[in-house]
């Protein structure tokens, strides 16, 4: 069953309904963004999340004593790399990591396949920045490469009318979603639970498995 992340969330109205909508996982984005969040912000979000929901933090370029301090203190279960750091800088820190990759063409896919982290999240490109552009890539790039899609995360312009498409085309291991839970800029309560609506739907009607 393919499982559900939510990404960027900043209140704690968003955090409780992405909780009870059935969301696996909640992003923390700590990273240059409108949906930046302070260490402190985090921590007191994540007093409100289940022992059995992921809590991921999202980081673009930090240095290890920024991720190691967020891990510690929030505390987080994975550190999702959405910047340009190196697998020994992956290596060196040594949490569970989910390293983030733009695609563009097979041959990101090709080096999406050889990253050696706990999980893979391929994404369209960035605008202003990294993550977070609200558009989708061309998921037929990801078809008979042979990537591994049970550590396979699945970004980039999802949202409650396009993701059972995703689901039923790349049938990746979770998918992610930030701005196609939003209004305005800002996360809506309304759209994370049609969006765990349709996942929830779109697995009880069809296998995962590709579809051209």
């Amino acid at each position: 069953m393919t499982k559900v992340k939510i990404c960027g969330l900043k209140e704690p109205a968003h955090v409780k309904a992405a909780v009870d909508a059935g969301a696996d996982a909640i992003g923390f984005v700590f990273a240059p963004s409108s949906r930046r969040v302070t260490v402190e912000q985090a921590k007191e979000l994540a007093q409100k999340i289940p022992s059995g929901v992921l809590k991921v933090g999202v980081f673009v370029n930090p240095t290890r004593e920024e991720v190691a301090r967020a891990f510690r203190e929030v505390p987080l279960d994975l550190v999702q790399y959405h910047g340009d750091e190196s697998a020994d800088f992956i290596h060196a820190v040594g949490l569970p990591a989910i390293r983030a990759v733009a695609v563009r063409s097979t041959e990101d896919v090709e080096r999406a396949m050889q990253l050696d982290t706990a999980y893979t999240l391929v994404d369209a490109p960035g605008t202003v920045y990294k993550g977070g552009s609200g558009v989708t890539f061309d998921w037929k790039l990801l078809k008979d490469c042979g990537i591994t899609t049970d550590r396979l995360i699945l970004a980039g312009g999802l949202n409650a009318e396009n993701v059972g498409e995703a689901i039923r085309r790349v049938a990746p291991f979770m998918v992610d979603v930030s701005s196609g839970v939003e209004r305005n800029k800002r996360k809506d309560e309304s759209l994370i639970r049609a969006f765990l609506r349709a996942v929830n739907s779109t697995q009880q009607e069809s296998p995962r498995s590709y579809k051209s």
